[in-house]
């Protein structure tokens, strides 16, 4: 089949090549003329044969908004526009609603591979409705990893975005866990080789999994991460996760303090643990250090 393709960054550029390899027509648009295979949105739906299909991979927010708008006025009835960025799964409803009222459907697809994704293929969860998802299955299963797993149709529209939310959610706890982990390992005296710790809990543990091979490798590369500075940034997914709870009354204890300790690293000198320390010196006479 033929796929418009918006946004050729680290995830679009790969994807352009792993459906191309699997024997689709391709056209891709990007604001950086060296990557692009159009030079605009008009451009690249005139080169589509109807019903289009276009997958859009920028940004979220403004970004993702601009590019749907534009698109409502180009593409015709019929066509798909399919949203594979990390936006809010509001947002789908939003985009939707204003492409719906011109005929025209919408798909939300949460993305997961990352830059492995050429090499293993993305795992998909998509939202909408069955009709316009039919349009773009065979993209889909060019897009994901060999083998049974690794596409679902979640949903209704916001489905996909919600459910790879909810991913990245448990990859933030994950994360956190094997970091809280490592550090305790490194503290103690008596285990002189954590890296190969961690090395040997890659078969036959039950928390074996790949970001514990991706630990590996970091490991490899840097044995006590020295080269690195101990702060992390948040995707939005991770505070949405943790708003979506509250809404629904659900408790996240593990991946609101996943999110938490992303915040605790920007700070240099945490003014909770200035208090901490206060109060510990108050109540016990606990000793403060001073600067």
């Amino acid at each position: 089949m033929e796929l418009g393709l918006v946004g050729l960054g680290k995830m679009g550029g790969n994807m352009r090549e792993r459906i191309r390899r699997a024997g689709h027509t391709v056209i891709g648009y990007d604001r950086n003329p060296d990557l692009a295979d159009v030079h605009s949105l008009g451009e690249l739906v005139g080169k589509l044969k109807g019903p289009r299909v276009v997958w859009v991979m920028v940004p979220a927010g403004a970004p993702t908004q601009a590019t749907v708008d534009e698109l409502a006025d180009l593409l015709e009835p019929g066509d798909v526009v399919v949203d594979g960025g990390n936006s809010r799964w509001t947002d789908d409803e939003k985009h939707a609603e204003e492409l719906g009222a011109k005929g025209i459907g919408f798909v939300d697809a949460g993305v997961s591979g990352g830059v492995w994704g050429l090499q293993n293929g993305y795992a998909l969860m998509v939202g909408g409705d069955a009709e316009d998802i039919a349009k773009v299955q065979p993209v889909f299963d060019a897009l994901k990893p060999e083998g049974e797993f690794g596409f679902v149709h979640a949903g209704k529209v916001g489905a996909g975005h919600f459910s790879k939310m909810v991913h990245n959610g448990i990859e933030y706890a994950m994360m956190q866990a094997y970091a809280e982990g490592w550090e305790l390992l490194e503290k103690v005296d008596s285990v002189t080789d954590v890296r190969e710790v961690f090395r040997s809990w890659q078969e036959g543990t039950v928390i074996r999994s790949w970001l514990l091979d991706l630990a590996v490798n970091a490991l490899d590369g840097d044995e006590h991460l020295d080269k690195l500075k101990g702060y992390a940034e948040d995707s939005g997914e991770g505070r949405w996760t943790v708003e979506a709870a509250i809404d629904n009354a659900v408790p996240l204890p593990a991946i609101t303090a996943s999110l938490f300790a992303r915040f605790a690293s920007r700070q240099e000198d945490s003014p909770q643990m200035k208090m901490i320390a206060a109060l510990r010196n108050q109540f016990g006479g606990h000793a403060v250090e001073t600067k």
